[in-house]
């Protein structure tokens, strides 16, 4: 039951720290949503102290029916996560046809035993939402991460209200996509277990030379010169409007 910031930097997650937000959720790529980071930001991420890092299992970006392989490379990654001293991961399988893959998803669960698990926004992805918030339990996740099967979450709102009816305590509902100050109250009132947010704010490159032919991520997809930060503002303004007595606050809400 807590606030959760989505991080793609190791400066992000000791801002996160700072604010007193107790966990973070760290990806790498942005451009894809999210993808596994690197094993030297995971260790480097896991020292901060306070900090509880929940570590993005994703082997590539696009949809979320994997190979046989890719499953594999999901299964190690959860090993170093665990070996880097990551408190959870946070992944999400489905079928072909748009239903969650109980089967896999319960095989990384066990893999990750002793870590938090978290079922990301594939869930926003399946054919039937209602069915998938029942499948996900089945598979024995700790939380779901969730915009209601809306882009974002204040448009999902009756579906993550239904949701946590559903759940009956028996998994977390966690809100996440466009969670900003104008509609954290909102959110929160649903009866949601936790609030997941990115306050990013992009900071323009310290580089002087910029080579105007060349774009690495291919022409017009990727932004070299400007780079991804948190708005610390936004987080203290967010925070402020979940009411006091909301389960959202973890160990650390004083100094938020």
């Amino acid at each position: 039951m807590k606030c959760e910031l989505c991080v793609y930097s190791l400066e992000a997650c000791r801002l996160a720290a700072e604010l007193g937000v107790p966990r973070v959720e760290l990806c790498a790529s942005p451009v894809d949503g999210g993808i596994t980071p690197s094993m030297a930001l995971i260790e480097s991420a896991c020292s901060i102290v306070g900090l509880d890092v929940s570590v993005m299992i994703r082997p590539r970006g696009g949809d979320f029916l994997y190979s046989d392989d890719e499953l594999q490379l999901m299964l190690r990654d959860i090993e170093h996560a665990r070996t880097a001293g990551a408190t959870g991961v946070v992944f999400g399988v489905l079928t072909a046809d748009g239903r969650v893959d109980i089967e896999r998803t319960r095989r990384l669960v066990e893999a990750a035993h002793g870590m938090e698990t978290t079922f990301h926004r594939a869930i926003d992805m399946t054919e039937d939402y209602e069915q998938a918030v029942t499948d996900v339990i089945a598979t024995g996740c700790t939380r779901i991460l969730t915009s209601g099967g809306e882009d974002k979450a204040i448009d999902g709102i009756e579906r993550i209200a239904r949701a946590v009816a559903l759940a009956q305590g028996r998994v977390e509902i966690m809100a996440g996509s466009g969670v900003c100050p104008d509609n954290a109250a909102r959110l929160a009132a649903m009866g949601v277990d936790a609030l997941h947010f990115s306050a990013k704010r992009m900071v323009p490159s310290a580089m002087s030379y910029r080579n105007p032919r060349i774009s690495m991520g291919g022409t017009g997809a990727v932004d070299e010169y400007a780079l991804r930060t948190v708005d610390v503002e936004e987080v203290r303004s967010l925070t402020l409007k979940i009411p006091s007595n909301s389960p959202l606050y973890g160990e650390n809400s004083e100094s938020m």
